[in-house]
């Protein structure tokens, strides 16, 4: 645990994605988008995977030490999907069944329109820890190696706490709501949470 964490690899993609299908399973938010739990996980699997393949473009997802939690970061300027993922995606969302296609449209809709552009920062998009492993602080471990590199950087933070529950553990480590969101009417809260560039000198 108290091994420093490091850079995935296209060799660690689906161990990455694998952690986030555990932890969020039973998200609020992301279980509301794929509500059908014959293929939730299956259904995140597809998604954390395009994912996790956006971040490795740009170096940014992380794993500690023993691969039992990820953090997945987009740099300044960078973007989540290439264009040819996007499409993907849209392929993806076509082959399946039920409210989850159009919910996960509209909650990337909406995690875009509530992303803020107007100052440079690094941008959580995923943060997971394996649930065999919970309980240890190993995520909380992760977020602080990583954002000890964000501020290296002199760079502000950005992330959606798309379970409210995490927002005072985010709070511990600087970040502050910034706004917040719905999905639907049934859906839960989702909060954006920003935390100014510092350095950590």
């Amino acid at each position: 645990m108290t091994d420093a964490p490091r850079r995935a690899t296209t060799a660690d993609r689906d161990a990455a994605a694998e952690i986030l299908v555990g932890a969020f399973r039973e998200d609020p938010t992301w279980a509301w988008a794929c509500p059908d739990p014959r293929h939730r996980a299956e259904q995140h699997r597809a998604l954390w995977r395009l994912f996790v393949d956006g971040a490795l473009r740009h170096d940014g997802v992380w794993l500690d030490s023993d691969s039992h939690a990820t953090a997945v970061w987009i740099p300044p300027g960078g973007t989540e999907l290439a264009p040819e993922q996007e499409r993907h995606l849209d392929d993806l969302l076509d082959s399946w069944p039920g409210e989850a296609p159009s919910r996960v449209r509209h909650a990337v809709e909406l995690f875009e329109e509530a992303h803020p552009h107007e100052e440079p920062h690094h941008y959580l998009t995923l943060l997971g820890t394996d649930p065999a492993h919970r309980g240890r602080g190993l995520g909380l471990a992760l977020l602080a190696a990583t954002l000890a590199r964000v501020d290296e950087t002199g760079t502000a933070a950005y992330l959606e706490a798309s379970n409210s529950a995490n927002v005072p553990l985010y709070e511990r480590y600087g970040f502050a709501p910034v706004g917040s969101f719905r999905l639907g009417d049934d859906a839960p809260e989702v909060v954006t949470m920003w935390r100014p560039a510092r350095s950590n000198d």
